[in-house]
């Protein structure tokens, strides 16, 4: 997986993605997600890694299925609010203080 962590006003922000959506755009019926490069691309990153990423994080924005279903597994998403992008799926965390 790909992470990529910035440091902002209101707290650390992280994306994560699969290697393979890095720079692709998928539809699903009005919606159309750009895995946009200077957003998504970073350091790649072991799952380990990307847990602890997460857990540190104030926003997150999570695409490709690997990364959603570890952000699932790991409890930092519900998997009622995942979005289907149909061939990829995509997930945001938000913590509120």
């Amino acid at each position: 997986m790909i992470v990529n962590e910035r440091e902002t006003p209101e707290g650390r922000l992280v994306s994560v993605c699969d290697p393979e959506v890095l720079g692709e755009t998928f539809a699903n019926g009005e919606i159309d997600f750009e895995v946009n490069e200077e957003f998504y691309d970073g350091q790649p990153a072991d799952e380990e890694e990307v847990v602890a990423s997460l857990a540190g994080a104030r926003v997150a924005n999570i695409v490709g299925n690997d990364a959603v279903a570890l952000a699932v597994e790991h409890g930092f998403v519900d998997e009622e609010s995942v979005l289907d992008l149909g061939e990829t799926r995509h997930a945001q965390l938000l913590r509120l203080e």
